[in-house]
């Protein structure tokens, strides 16, 4: 076992699952947090996590968490992900542990590995201006046999290393190249349109192996999904366990938690690579596993990352192997829309729903203007729900998704 978790970054939910759990731990994060953590009594060492880069100084950072005997670091946010692998690399005296996580946070280096490995990818080019980019667009049209007066090919352009959508653009035509894409959105990626249902997983890796898989359907991405997937998604589970521990191998992840996103070809046979992160992922995901489970997925999530745990006692951590739940448990994230709103109002159908478990919205304290959301991470609450049937947890997730909730 560890002798003390590095927690990198702030996830309450994550430092009070260790807590309860008796295991050593010591968060990381910006100083800011320094006041809450010493009247908590939350061990704390406060550093400026700042983009990693040749400028890091992680032999600083290991100093300065000798007094806590750290020996394991755990990513908790997308920009800790290079951090904790530099003091992970130095843990384990093995540099390409930071080499690996360099491939988590940049998509293009990301989706190379992903190509020479044989993971099945759309086309993908870094481009550095608008012309590049109508070039690509060239070449794609090219490859789909698009002929003179069809619509252009679909393709996306996202940072190199930002989380979840944040300046992530959808280009559909040649115009949109031009009317979507600024200066300040470059360099970044522009790759290829990936047609099928989109969907994530959740692989506990241990010593190279995955030691849980979960399958998360996706309703509508970045607003609704549920857990376990449903019968169309949960079939194809012998097909995405071989693809993820493929991509497990190429990228010789040995230690933590994957969140790839993969999208079923279209007449369900192959699976192709979207993305992968090793950090918590969004829309409470492992919240909503650890319910359907039943287990504390967040611990899972960190004592994962720990190569000293031995497998007796890693099984105390998660489901027994095998069992799969009855029930689906899903979750609307609210997204108030762009305007002005002044009050909370939930409706009546919704407290009469058997599926409905419960929601965190808050009234607001007052009038408040909502601009355009950046990604996915400024929902104001979810609402929340179980049920055994697959096609009425769509049915809810689908229509709750347009409720208006705040007005």
């Amino acid at each position: 076992m560890a002798n003390c978790f590095a927690l990198m970054g702030w996830s309450l939910p994550v430092i009070e699952s260790v807590q309860k759990s008796g295991l050593p731990y010591v968060v990381v994060s910006f100083p800011e947090f320094g006041a809450y953590a010493k009247e908590h009594n939350i061990p704390f060492v406060g550093y400026k996590l700042d983009e990693f880069g040749s400028h890091s100084n992680s032999l600083e950072l290991v100093e300065l968490l000798k007094p806590f005997n750290a020996d394991v670091a755990v990513p908790l946010y997308e920009e800790t992900v290079e951090w904790a692998g530099a003091l992970n690399s130095i843990y384990r005296d093995a540099p390409r542990v930071l080499n690996r996580a360099f491939l988590f946070r940049n998509k293009a280096m990301m989706k190379r590995k992903a190509l020479l490995g044989g993971l099945k990818v759309g086309l993908f080019e870094e481009v550095y201006d608008r012309e590049h980019v109508h070039k690509f667009l060239d070449r794609l049209n090219e490859a789909e046999l698009q002929l003179p007066g069809e619509e252009d090919a679909w393709f996306h352009a996202k940072p190199f290393a930002a989380a979840g959508t944040v300046g992530h653009h959808f280009v559909r035509s040649r115009d949109d190249i031009d009317r979507k894409m600024t200066v300040k959105d470059f360099p970044c990626l522009v790759e290829s349109h990936l047609s099928g249902k989109e969907f994530s997983c959740e692989a506990f890796i241990h010593k190279g192996k995955i030691r849980f898989l979960n399958i998360t359907e996706y309703v509508k991405l970045g607003y609704s999904n549920f857990i376990p997937a449903g019968p169309e998604l949960e079939a194809k589970r012998e097909l995405i366990h071989n693809e993820v521990q493929k991509m497990v191998d190429i990228f010789g992840i040995e230690f933590g938690m994957v969140h790839p996103e993969w999208f079923v070809s279209d007449d369900g046979k192959t699976i192709n690579f979207g993305e992968v992160a090793c950090r918590i992922p969004g829309g409470h995901i492992l919240d909503l596993c650890g319910q359907a489970y039943g287990f504390d997925a967040l611990l899972a999530f960190v004592v994962s990352h720990d190569p000293n745990i031995s497998e007796e006692e890693l099984d105390k951590y998660f489901p027994s192997k095998g069992y799969m739940p009855e029930k689906k448990y899903g979750n609307v994230m609210v997204f108030p829309k762009p305007g002005q709103i002044s009050r909370l109002e939930i409706p009546e159908e919704l407290l009469e729903e058997p599926y409905y478990l419960d929601n965190n919205l808050v009234e607001p304290l007052g009038p408040q203007k909502i601009t355009e959301r950046s990604g996915f991470g400024n929902h104001f609450g979810t609402v929340n729900f179980a049920g055994e049937d697959p096609v009425r947890m769509r049915e809810l997730l689908k229509h709750y998704e347009d409720v208006p909730f705040y007005v």
